[in-house]
């Protein structure tokens, strides 16, 4: 599915800190970023038409009603694992570009058992000993693929470091993040093993036709195309049981291949980024599989400096799940929300320079889903 900046404009946007909070649901931030939009917008929850949005482990996110208000809506429950956000936007596109409805709000929220995400191969298809082997534990296998991915492409290990610095100095500048104390390239490769830790969280967007988008707002960002795909035959992902002789494009270079065709731009138009970044690994491989550049250039562009907030491609500006952590529900939108921060130029200490006019955000998540939305100001 994809939706053009004539069909759909982001008029609201709400966001619960992301981290830890003790005694707090993950349904109850949703709804506190649902009612930070609303007044973002001006409206109350009376005005909206429809909703969509969903949570991997925090409950069905149509319960919200019991707390925003039983107005009667129709509330559409969306979960696509990590790709729950980009997918339950795409939901909502569809519903104001058919013509349905004008004005709703889509949300994400969830809340993690702390340490890593411990899936049951049979929800994904998948028998006893893919789980036996270790790899049902995400971080096993993109370990594997990011250390292939080095190795093919000639990056360093170094570069890892280089990234994950540099998103834990933007999530220092991001108030909303989990962790805000910036370390340098060496206390990164002198550490433990670093990966994207569950946590909690909620983000939520008001949406409505964009040709009402004044109604509501003088600084609209526009929702350009917003496309889902999901694995072809012969590409590795995320619990794959097996690896192809012959190896197909990942979701990622199809979803954004299409974002691209469907907004009528092309990569060199993008003025920022936020990519998948579960791992430094992660946002190395997805620079290239969303275009932002080619396989084995990510070296060069981070060690220059282009990928930082000041640098010519800034990517993953509020520090990306690196700074965040990964409420799943919320991920996707927690992007859509740094994006349209900073096309209305609001983001602070974090702001990228030169009044960026159009934004990338990719989101990617088991078993080979991925979403991306290209928005403009």
């Amino acid at each position: 599915m994809s939706a053009g900046s004539s069909d759909v404009a982001i008029v609201g946007i709400g966001i619960s800190r992301f981290g830890r909070h003790e005694g707090v649901s993950g349904l109850a931030l949703g709804a506190t970023a649902v009612r930070r939009a609303l007044e973002d917008s001006g409206l109350s929850w009376s005005d909206v038409e429809f909703a969509t949005g969903g949570s991997q482990d925090a409950g069905n996110a149509d319960t919200m009603v019991n707390v925003l208000g039983l107005t009667g809506l129709p509330f559409f429950n969306v979960e696509n694992a990590c790709a729950t956000g980009g997918s339950s936007l795409s939901v909502a596109c569809s519903l104001i570009g058919s013509g349905a409805h004008s004005l709703g709000v889509v949300v994400g929220f969830d809340k993690h058992q702390r340490g890593a995400f411990d899936p049951n191969p049979a929800d994904w298809g998948l028998g006893d000993w893919y789980g036996e082997t270790g790899m049902m534990l995400t971080t096993q296998f993109f370990a594997m693929k990011i250390q292939r991915y080095l190795h093919d492409h000639g990056i360093s290990h170094g570069t890892l470091a280089k990234v994950a610095a540099k998103n834990y100095r933007n999530g220092s500048l991001n108030p909303n993040a989990w962790r805000r104390t910036p370390l340098t390239e060496d206390e990164v490769a002198g550490s433990a093993m670093m990966f994207c830790s569950p946590g909690e969280g909620g983000v939520a967007l008001v949406v409505c036709r964009a040709d009402v988008a004044s109604r509501y707002t003088t600084r609209p960002v526009y929702v350009r195309s917003t496309v889902v795909r999901s694995r072809r035959f012969g590409s590795f992902e995320v619990f794959s049981p097996w690896l192809t002789v012959e190896r197909a494009p990942s979701p990622t270079v199809e979803a954004a291949k299409a974002a691209y065709e469907a907004a009528g731009i092309g990569p060199e138009d993008i003025d920022l980024a936020q990519v998948q970044d579960t791992e430094s690994g992660a946002e190395i491989m997805h620079m290239a599989e969303t275009g932002l550049c080619e396989d084995g250039e990510q070296e060069a562009l981070v060690a220059a400096g282009a990928t930082a907030i000041d640098g010519k491609l800034p990517v993953n500006t509020d520090g990306g799940c690196i700074a965040n952590g990964e409420p799943v529900g919320a991920s996707g939108l927690r992007q859509i929300y740094e994006s349209a921060l900073q096309l209305r130029g609001d983001a602070g200490d974090r702001q990228v320079p030169g009044e960026p006019r159009t934004a990338l955000t990719h989101v990617y998540g088991a078993p080979g889903v991925s979403a991306c939305t290209i928005l403009s100001a």
